[in-house]
């Protein structure tokens, strides 16, 4: 069972990546200098906390693109092995869609990373990598719980996917290996890809009717 989100979110989210998107190609000046702002004050930081840096980058690569597609193939190939076909498609899904959007943005898109980060890459950084498959895997184990539970465990999922989804993208702004716009571009990335897809795949009644519609009584005999 797959939750089936309205798509308010999702067009909304599109909506504000594409206005970011123009905004990065155009090298708007007034983004350029709260990127640069936010991360010189990082950069700053870092300088005298090399433990908390060396913990960061441990810490970031769990949601690097190999941990995220391994996971999302094997929680897809557990699911299918259950019998759950559509939790199983939305896994395997998002984990091939969300990595090959933002690769091809990081090949169409020259938007260079901030320099003397914490973490030396050399590709084009918009969207961020890390944020988009953290914030993907937040929002599917959202999707696929959300159905599936009663009021208190929804909340403690929404609360832990978005705390997970904001330290993953956080950490990369701390390393300073991508601007805050980046980020912010991840996240909305993730957005508009993982709502729209569960959508599609889920069939059925929008999430938050699906216990009443159950519930309704039938016709008296």
């Amino acid at each position: 069972m797959v939750a089936r989100p309205s798509l308010v979110v999702p067009v909304c989210a599109a909506a504000g990546f594409l206005v970011l998107l123009a905004l990065t190609i155009v090298d708007w000046t007034p983004l350029n200098r709260v990127d640069a702002a936010v991360s010189d004050a990082f950069r700053a930081y870092g300088d005298h906390s090399s433990g908390l840096v060396a913990v960061v980058r441990v810490a970031t690569d769990f949601v690097a693109t190999v941990p995220f597609v391994a996971t999302g193939l094997v929680v897809g190939a557990a699911l299918a092995v259950r019998g759950e076909r559509r939790p199983a498609l939305l896994c395997v899904a998002v984990t091939i869609l969300v990595p090959l959007l933002w690769g091809l943005m990081h090949w169409l898109v020259h938007h260079p990373r901030p320099e003397d980060g914490f973490v030396t890459v050399t590709s084009n950084g918009f969207p961020s990598g890390h944020t988009s498959n953290a914030a993907a895997a937040a929002l599917v184990a959202v999707h696929l719980i959300w159905p599936r539970s009663n009021r208190r465990v929804r909340l403690v999922t929404l609360g832990l996917a978005a705390a997970f989804a904001l330290l993953a993208g956080l950490t990369r702004v701390f390393l300073v290996v991508h601007w805050p716009t980046d980020v912010l571009g991840g996240w909305l990335l993730a957005l508009a890809v993982v709502p729209a897809t569960a959508r599609l795949l889920a069939g059925g009644v929008p999430q938050g009717r699906d216990r009443l519609v159950r519930s309704r009584p039938g016709p008296a005999a």
